[in-house]
């Protein structure tokens, strides 16, 4: 029998041959029968109608794939954009994401809507590029909210604007609450973050406590703490082996106590963000050069560690150019500084330019006793003028010409800020139970500073018992020890005189007994305007 291929007009038709089982299509591979043996021109036939039937079937596979994929991709009717959580059209489960460019899109707007809030609010958002920001304006808000009800104003953030980066729940309350268990005043809170904001993105655990437990190993008393970072929140974000450990080696090695460096730094905790090789190794070499031996300007340090704030170019160096314009000599100045530490850290010029005058018009002191004045009390650049002229006016009324009154001030400036009522105690004393001429006082001013109960009187009577004819100086100028070896003279030598007491440089320098306590309490200076 012949087969007419023509009549074959569908591929996917089942051909059956009445002599063969029936064959199902479509499979890629056909496995021929062992015992079925199928003539040449029938495997031809199968062969064709096989392509052709999986040709077709992939075929159609494509097409439908094709329409799918153009029905999925038409947009709606309503032609408005598949957002994130929005529904394909049709049937389908599937969920779109935005792209990078809607994420990025979206992100500007949002930090546009923060900034024109900040705006509103007085705040330049300038410096906040590129810093991480809050989504919403509501979050914002409360940002900003909780920094001014710390007392903090829009100036304020201006300052440090970078603050707005900080989350309150995150780095605010965790910080402050902090600083409040040390024991740091709520009340200090608006001016601690005015000068150190930054402690707003501090770790509490990686960043501050570190540095507390730090400052307690340097002696600082954990009760004294809080006074440190009130007075020097700065110090919370320094390195502990920088430049805080840098200082403390450097005192310790110019001869300050051990002992006496956690009174320094409580009384003064700015030195521990001063730069050795800047500021402190120049200030201790500059004293040096004056002549204030190096273990002196150590003692300085212990006394007043303020004086370490004093800056070398813009205020010692001109001060002390200043002291030697006013006729105060070279080789005194060491003594002049020693003495009297402030005076290289004040508005000097002017100060000395008004003591000179006032004196020059009430004892018509010329300029180079003036020079002599401050070389002997250099406090005296810092008395008010009122008590001044008050101590003079008691001079004056005690009988003294204006050559004594000017030869007893040059002798003794003291007399400038003693106390007028014990002065007068004192004076009533050396007229009536002494009576001694207003020469002795003249040849011996210092009569006043002495103790009237504790010294002048019992040295008096033993002298007056005893038949002696002694002056003030001989009497008053020596130890309670050597007085009582005068005793035992029956008369007096001349060379027994001393002479008026100075200031001795090596007072600074004596040893100290290790039980020396440190006094934690800011002294006040006796010479103030």
């Amino acid at each position: 029998m012949k087969i007419s291929y023509s009549a074959i007009t569908k591929p996917s038709f089942l051909l059956v041959h009445p002599e063969l089982p029936a064959i199902i299509y479509p499979k890629p591979h056909l496995t021929s029968n062992p015992v079925l043996q199928i003539p040449c021109r029938h495997e031809r036939f199968i062969g064709l109608v096989t392509k052709s039937q999986y040709s077709s079937y992939t075929s159609d596979r494509r097409t439908r794939n094709r329409n799918n994929s153009r029905d999925s991709s038409v947009p709606k009717v309503d032609n408005k954009p598949i957002g994130l959580g929005r529904k394909q059209g049709g049937s389908s489960s599937l969920y779109s994401r935005p792209s990078l460019l809607e994420m990025k899109n979206e992100k500007v707007e949002n930090r546009a809507r923060v900034y024109e809030f900040l705006r509103g609010l007085g705040i330049v958002p300038d410096e906040l590029d590129g810093l991480e920001l809050p989504v919403t304006v509501e979050v914002m808000r409360e940002r900003v909210e909780f920094l001014i009800s710390l007392g903090l104003t829009v100036e304020d953030i201006n300052n440090y604007p970078l603050v707005l980066g900080c989350s309150v729940k995150k780095n605010m309350i965790p910080v402050l609450d902090y600083l409040g268990k040390l024991g740091v005043r709520k009340s200090t809170f608006t001016d601690f973050l005015r000068r150190y904001p930054q402690v707003l993105h501090a770790s509490v655990v990686i960043d501050l406590a570190p540095v507390v437990k730090y400052l307690q190993g340097m002696d600082i008393k954990p009760g004294d703490i809080p006074r440190v970072l009130e007075r020097y929140p700065e110090v919370l974000g320094f390195k502990l082996e920088g430049t805080m450990s840098t200082s403390v080696a450097y005192l310790v090695g110019i001869g300050v106590a051990r002992r006496e460096i956690g009174s320094i730094f409580t009384r003064y905790p700015e030195i521990l963000g001063m730069r050795v090789g800047r500021v402190i190794k120049p200030f201790v070499e500059y004293l040096e050069s004056l002549g204030i031996p190096r273990l002196a300007v150590a003692r300085l340090i212990e006394k007043r560690p303020h004086i370490l704030g004093f800056g070398l170019e813009d205020r010692i160096k001109p001060n002390v150019e200043s002291l030697l314009e006013f006729h105060v000599r070279e080789a005194s100045m060491a003594s002049v500084v020693a003495q009297y530490p402030e005076i290289i850290g004040l508005d000097l010029k002017s100060k000395l330019r008004s003591q000179q005058s006032l004196l020059k018009s009430v004892i018509n002191l010329d300029r180079e006793d003036f020079g002599r004045i401050v070389e002997k009390m250099p406090q005296v650049v810092s008395l008010s003028k009122a008590p001044m002229i008050k101590h003079v006016d008691f001079l004056k009324d005690c009988g003294l010409s204006l050559d004594q009154l000017r030869q007893m001030i040059m002798g003794c400036p003291q007399l400038l800020a003693l106390n007028v009522d014990i002065m007068k105690l004192s004076f009533n004393f050396f007229i009536t139970e002494m009576g001694r001429p207003l020469d002795d006082l003249v040849a011996f001013p210092a009569f006043f500073t002495y103790g009237l109960e504790s010294t002048i009187k019992p040295r008096h009577r033993m002298v007056a018992r005893k038949g002696l004819e002694c002056s003030l100086a001989w009497m008053l100028n020596c130890s309670d020890e050597k007085f009582k070896q005068r005793m035992d003279y029956d008369t007096i030598e001349l060379d027994e005189m001393e002479p008026e007491p100075l200031f001795d440089m090596n007072t600074l320098m004596e040893a100290r007994s290790d039980d020396s306590g440190s006094e934690y309490e800011d002294s006040d200076d006796d010479y103030e305007d």
